[in-house]
């Protein structure tokens, strides 16, 4: 297993997710629900500027690796699926919700593995929809953990609207993913 500063962030970011969780169950005397929501937030955000970092200087240094490719989305799912858990957890997004990413992720994760496995990974290649569907969420998820109106704006509507729109798209691009490795699929279903 290579190990680097590309690598080191994408651990770092594994690493924040048990974090994140810990933050609620602090004991009262020790934070406020206001103070855990900001610190949830900042480590979600850092956490989220690594997954930047770490691609960037994955590039930036040649220090691209097979293993780094399959740790990143795995780093990044994870943290996507704790901070929404919590989330639901604290009621400010629903479990359908929750449900609709976590499966996406889950179902497209599969997909992607089975595709490389038969040689067809190009198929199923992270299109710009995916990126969408990933900026709408790593902008509504600190939104919803830090809860208290920024700018006077209400940041819960803002990240409940948004939080919505990621499902969607998440629905949308899973639909994509299953449309352009459906020729894979029916062709290998008809060799049976």
């Amino acid at each position: 297993m290579p190990f680097n500063l590309p690598i080191l962030l994408t651990w770092l970011r594994i690493v924040a997710i048990p974090l994140l969780i810990a933050i609620y169950y602090l004991p009262a005397s020790w934070a406020t629900l206001a103070e855990r929501d900001v610190a949830a937030t900042l480590i979600f955000v850092a956490a989220a500027l690594t997954d930047w970092a770490d691609g960037y200087l994955a590039r930036r240094l040649n220090q691209t690796s097979a293993f780094g490719a399959f740790l990143d989305p795995v780093a990044d799912k994870l943290m996507v699926a704790a901070a929404l858990i919590v989330l639901v957890q604290l009621g400010r997004t629903d479990a359908i919700i929750a449900t609709i990413i976590i499966g996406r992720e889950i179902t497209i994760s599969a997909l992607r593995e089975w595709m490389a496995k038969i040689g067809a990974a190009k198929s199923v290649a992270v299109s710009m929809l995916g990126k969408v569907k990933t900026a709408a969420q790593m902008l509504a998820i600190p939104l919803l953990l830090y809860r208290v109106p920024l700018f006077g704006q209400d940041v819960l509507v803002l990240g409940n609207w948004l939080i919505w729109i990621a499902a969607l798209l998440t629905l949308w691009s899973m639909g994509y993913y299953l449309r352009m490795a459906w020729p894979e699929i029916a062709k290998r279903s008809a060799e049976k």
